[in-house]
């Protein structure tokens, strides 16, 4: 029984949208030899042995489905056990000790597929099938309107939440995802490699008594990314264990502890002009926003609800707004306090996005199955423009595109139809209302990088 409910769990939590222009034309295919893929396998088997008689004892409780995957109520930081459940590469254990009768030399890649476009957005999805656990990454091409899994790669650990990044220490520029995860180690992976089974670097070190090692970083399951993309080298993650860190990715280390939560820290998001700014929200019914330079000074706004998603205003520097597990959408100035409040959905908002090129244009979408389109300004409440279910199942997540300002895609639970790329302008009513409006052209937070860098000098 246990068994068919995992094989019934095929679903997305988590989507993240990647600008044109900044993949890989050419993505390197790295090619493992047969010595090195074996070698591979019979380590995993030996960590996986290690641990058998432990989860064997553990499996038989409680049951397993996509409404209780994210049970972080029982989930122990210090229980190896529960890194081998969730492995994705759990089916290597399975192969016979004689792995060289598994694998042939052929070499059948198709070289034209593998090719990015300028025209080309990437999007990462983590999708959870089973036992698996899969960064999936795929081109989107709105000009040709073809959509596919360019390629994946395996996850040692259900993913929720994802980030973009350029970033990795002592190497140029380049086309990075980092993964939290069900455990507190985060992983960042190169998603201009193709057929990589390690992430390029991590983020987090349990503790070991045998090896007198002390332990770094989170102690819980990451909820929260969020990468500054001003000062390029600073990465902060929220986490179950109810900490923010601030990770400095030069030394790969937090820099900067921030205990102001009593409870979970579930969403974070940088302010794109205040480098030193983070807005991030929890499960105790309220959100903050941190100067990272004084973080012990904060502001705090009480909310209706746990916080499921708080998101800046990218066209009002001062306005952010939250979605909570109430299904309400409050809109706060750090000025003025709340500017309103808003009974969006009839169950907890999964996705919150507020456009940075058409003003006024506010998406959200919900465990009810929903997705709406709202106008909204500053100060008024938002109007309803459309209400719209995609047949998804519960909607896990939603972004909108950074580079098509009516583009969104939506992650769901329904197992043959979970994940979607949509354009809003396709809904009649919706192109009426924004059509018309003036689109704002963002400059790039890189832009200011060196101004603040100069300011904080």
């Amino acid at each position: 029984m246990e068994e068919n409910c995992s094989n019934n769990i095929n679903f997305v939590p988590c989507v993240r949208w990647v600008k044109r222009g900044v993949a890989n034309t050419n993505p390197t295919k790295v090619q493992l030899s047969k010595e090195e893929l074996i070698q591979i396998i019979k380590d995993t088997k030996e960590k996986l042995n290690v641990t058998q008689n432990r989860t064997e004892d553990e499996s038989m409780e409680g049951e397993s489905s996509t409404a209780d995957t994210y049970n972080f109520e029982n989930y122990d930081e210090d229980d190896e056990a529960n890194t081998a459940s969730v492995l994705g590469i759990s089916s290597l254990a399975e192969l016979p000790t004689e792995a060289e009768d598994n694998f042939s030399e052929s070499d059948d890649s198709e070289k034209e597929d593998d090719v990015i476009k300028p025209t080309d957005n990437l999007i990462l999805v983590g999708h959870v099938e089973g036992d698996a656990s899969i960064l999936e990454v795929y081109i989107y091409n709105e000009i040709e309107e073809s959509l596919y899994v360019h390629h994946d790669l395996i996850l040692p650990s259900f993913p929720l939440c994802l980030e973009w990044l350029n970033y990795e220490p002592k190497m140029p520029s380049g086309n990075y995802c980092a993964v939290g995860s069900m455990s507190p180690i985060i992983e960042v992976w190169d998603i201009d490699l193709m057929n990589v089974v390690e992430p390029s670097f991590t983020l987090g070190r349990p503790a070991s008594v045998k090896k007198n090692r002390p332990h770094i970083g989170h102690t819980d399951a990451v909820l929260a990314l969020a990468w500054n993309k001003i000062y390029e080298h600073v990465m902060a993650s929220g986490s179950v264990d109810q900490s923010i860190l601030l990770w400095d990715l030069e030394k790969k280390t937090p820099n900067t502890t921030i205990n102001a939560f009593q409870e979970k820290v579930q969403c974070l998001e940088w302010h794109r002009l205040e480098a030193q700014t983070l807005l991030a929200g929890g499960c105790d019914n309220t959100a903050k926003v941190f100067d990272c330079r004084t973080p012990n000074t904060y502001q705090t706004w009480q909310i209706d609800g746990e916080a499921e998603r708080a998101i800046w205003n990218p066209l009002q520097p001062f306005m952010f707004l939250v979605g909570t597990n109430k299904g309400s959408v409050q809109g706060f100035d750090c000025r003025k306090g709340q500017l309103w409040s808003l009974e969006a959905h009839s169950k907890e908002v999964t996705g919150l996005a507020v456009s940075g090129q058409c003003p006024g244009l506010l998406v959200t979408a919900s465990q009810d199955e929903t997705v709406k389109t709202w106008d909204f300004s500053e100060e008024t409440v938002p109007r309803l423009v459309h209400e719209k279910e995609f047949n998804m199942g519960s909607i896990h997540c939603l972004e909108l595109c950074p580079d098509s300002p009516f583009v969104i895609t939506l992650g769901g639970d329904k197992k043959s139809n979970n994940f979607t790329v949509f354009d809003l302008q396709n809904i009649d009513v919706v192109t009426h209302t924004f059509g018309s409006r003036e689109l704002v052209q963002l400059v790039s937070e890189t832009n200011n990088a060196e101004s603040n860098n100069a300011s904080s000098s």
